[in-house]
């Protein structure tokens, strides 16, 4: 049985991650922010531990402090936002750092609160939702592309780190999820629109992945699976919200 710990998991990819890993016997740890949603998945038996992820203030400190020394043999840095795609020029400078906080610095330092322990014990795996975006040029989405490219480069460089010391590190790049990413900063027409004619996958679609990964022989690292829809666009692309150029 291992110990898991998921950020992100309150919906979404995470949340079918988190429940997955559950599923399979092991003890997970959910991390997120929806108070209600965290008593539902403590309901089921997973721990809830509820951290703003964003604050990145003294985080490596405050998730240790919370894990109490226990470190988990699984690490899936899931946590992440989108702010409302449109054009670079007319974005908000607040909706910039809380990208780069939420979807990179956050993920680095949690990371890093984690890491050495699984090097000391010579195990571990650690994912990363990353996103197609990080290796796709879209428009309307390019402070959100640079923080999943920067993302996708950590990882993969931070495999080499620990390859010596057995700890496996997966770069989950993902397509188009149909998840609650969007729902502060689409419409439900607009969401509607980007979900038509079966092209998403489904967060749990990407959780059999993972388990899927996980389970392969501990001298094996899937250093990145790509998870896309059978029907993609042959030109997938994100709108601008409301209809913006």
């Amino acid at each position: 049985m291992a110990q898991v710990l998921v950020t992100g998991a309150t919906s979404g990819i995470g949340q079918a991650i988190a429940l997955a890993f559950h599923s399979a016997g092991h003890q997970v740890t959910a991390v997120g922010r929806d108070a209600v949603a965290l008593a539902r998945l403590g309901a089921l038996g997973l721990t809830a531990l509820r951290m703003d992820l964003g604050d990145v203030a003294e985080l490596t400190d405050r998730l240790a402090a919370a894990l109490a020394d226990d470190v988990p043999d699984v690490l899936v840095n899931n946590a992440g936002m989108v702010a409302a795609p449109g054009n670079f020029c007319d974005m908000d400078e607040g909706d910039i750092h809380r990208q780069v906080s939420t979807n990179l610095t956050q993920a680095i330092l949690v990371t890093r609160a984690v890491v050495p322990g699984m090097r000391a014990r010579g195990a571990g795996h650690i994912f990363f939702t990353g996103s197609i975006a990080g290796h796709t040029p879209y428009p309307n989405m390019a402070v959100y592309a640079a923080t999943k490219a920067a993302l996708g480069g950590f990882a993969q460089s931070l495999r080499l780190d620990l390859s010596p010391h057995g700890v496996r590190v997966t770069e989950i790049v993902a397509g188009r999820v149909e998840s609650p990413l969007y729902k502060d900063v689409l419409t439900p027409d607009e969401r509607a629109a980007m979900y038509a004619g079966q092209t998403a996958v489904q967060p749990e679609d990407v959780a059999a992945m993972v388990m899927a990964v996980h389970a392969m022989p501990a001298h094996v690292n899937v250093s990145r699976f790509d998870i896309l829809p059978t029907r993609q666009p042959v030109m997938a692309q994100v709108a601008a919200a409301g209809g913006k150029k």
